[in-house]
């Protein structure tokens, strides 16, 4: 027979409600703190507060602590919210009616408000509503300390990785400022490149009549140089042609002038002078001559005293290498001889060792009985203590699952926070791309305008 459970009557939504209030319950019972230590922890912080004041709360008093955590964990107070929210103020009811309606005290208490309602939800107090500020009861209040106390102990002992994110978040400020400044900067030179360009066009419109003009007379001018340069060609190759004549006729009377210098001493001497000089130079051919065979035959005989020197010093070479050969073969035999007296040594050396050894193996042998007996004994102690070991590992163990299971439920908590931080991060990530992908599209609008400018510029020199 099958059991069917019975079915229940209430809807979903409130089942799961009831169970999310048993949660939240749950949790209060372990994040709920004792008057006392709620009441130093604020102390502490510098703001007198009492065990009375918390059991019969002051709504005023609740408002200065409250905002004083804002500013702590915010940087928010009534006086940073002033400025914004008169200025919906003026927007909703007008700049002379403003303070009218919405009195300064109340406008900046309920923007305070909105921002400590962001904080509650971080804390983990999804229930605060606004008569926590005006009429506060000593269980909210233990509530809400509670929450807001062991935030701000996590965010002390989460600091680094807090200011890791403040960093982050003050340089994607820091860098959102300066690329709006830049842009402004971009902007303006941007404004000065139009009217540069208006300028410049009027400026181009001025040189390009002066330059039709200049044209009409640069074509004159060409016209003119090009009668100029054809009569300049003509007596070009008129002064070449006068040239190659007086070169030619120079040359033949350089000629000319050479021969009859050459010519002039012969015809000035007498006959029987030149007789004369004719014998002193046959006689002086015929000494060179004789002087010629004499070097001709000492030559051969210094080469043939060369040649036997040459024969000579390859005998004594040879010589040489001979008693190289017999000094190393002695030296080798010198070494044999060393080598030999070396091995003799040692082996009477190793003899005199292995008697050594001999000995000092039977005493070992001695020690390593003794040794045998003692590991023998200290191999019980150790199982006696190994058992001990076990025991006390089983021990450890049980406490290491509860520390594990208790370590789980602390990762699981700040996983969740990680979620969030993370999901900040996102956020942040998509607003710097945002305006990352303004800049470069401003930029690049910049870099067309100046590549048309530049364009410009240039077909303007080349027309000039």
């Amino acid at each position: 027979m099958a059991y069917n459970p019975r079915m229940s009557i209430l809807p979903p939504t409130q089942s799961q409600s009831r169970t999310r209030k048993k949660e939240e319950e749950a949790a209060y019972a372990n994040m709920r703190l004792p008057d006392r230590e709620i009441v130093g922890c604020i102390n502490e912080l510098g703001i007198p507060f009492a065990i009375t004041d918390l059991q019969k709360p002051n709504p005023v008093q609740v408002q200065q602590i409250f905002e004083w955590f804002g500013e702590l964990l915010m940087d928010k107070t009534r006086a940073t919210v002033d400025p914004a929210m008169r200025a919906a103020a003026e927007d909703v009811c007008g700049p002379d009616l403003g303070d009218a309606l919405m009195p300064a005290d109340t406008r900046n208490l309920m923007g305070f408000f909105a921002s400590l309602r962001r904080l509650m939800l971080d804390c983990g107090v999804t229930d605060f509503n606004f008569m926590d500020l005006y009429k506060p009861t000593h269980d909210r209040l233990v509530k809400i300390f509670s929450y807001i106390i062991n935030f701000v102990r996590f965010r002390e002992s989460q600091m680094s990785v807090i200011g890791e994110h403040c960093n982050r978040a003050d340089n994607t400020k820091q860098r959102i400022e300066q690329l709006y400044i830049e842009n402004q900067n971009m902007e303006a030179q941007l404004d000065e490149m139009h009217n540069n360009r208006r300028e410049m066009e009027v400026r181009v419109a001025e040189k390009t009549k002066r330059n039709e003009e200049l044209k009409k007379r640069l074509l004159e001018l060409r016209r003119n140089q090009e009668r100029v340069a054809a009569r300049l060609e003509e007596a070009k190759t008129r002064k070449g042609e006068l040239a190659a004549e007086l070169e030619e006729k120079t040359a033949t009377k350089l000629v000319l002038k050479q021969e009859s210098a050459k010519l002039r001493p012969y015809v000035l001497q007498s006959p029987s002078a030149l007789q004369a000089s004719l014998t002193e130079l046959s006689n002086t051919l015929n000494g060179d001559k004789a002087h010629i065979d004499s070097l001709d035959r000492r030559a051969r005989a210094l080469q043939t005293s060369s040649d036997s020197f040459a024969v000579v010093s390859t005998d004594v070479a040879s010589c040489i290498k001979l008693l190289d050969e017999i000094s190393t073969e002695l030296a080798k035999e010198e070494e044999e001889n060393a080598k030999n007296a070396r091995q003799r040594d040692a082996l009477t050396e190793r003899g005199a060792n292995v008697r050594e050894v001999e000995r000092t193996e039977a005493l070992l042998q001695r020690q390593l009985a003794k040794w045998t007996e003692r590991t023998e004994a200290l191999r019980a102690q150790n199982q006696e203590k190994a058992q001990k070991a076990k025991e006390s590992m089983e021990e450890l163990r049980a406490i290491h699952n509860k520390l594990t299971e208790e370590r789980s439920e602390k990762g699981k908590d700040i996983e969740k926070r990680r979620v969030r931080i993370e999901q900040t991060e996102k956020k942040m990530l998509d607003l710097k791309e945002n305006i990352e992908n303004e800049v470069h599209a401003a930029y690049d609008e910049y870099l067309k305008m100046e590549s048309h400018i530049k364009l410009y510029i240039t077909e303007m020199e080349q027309a000039i």
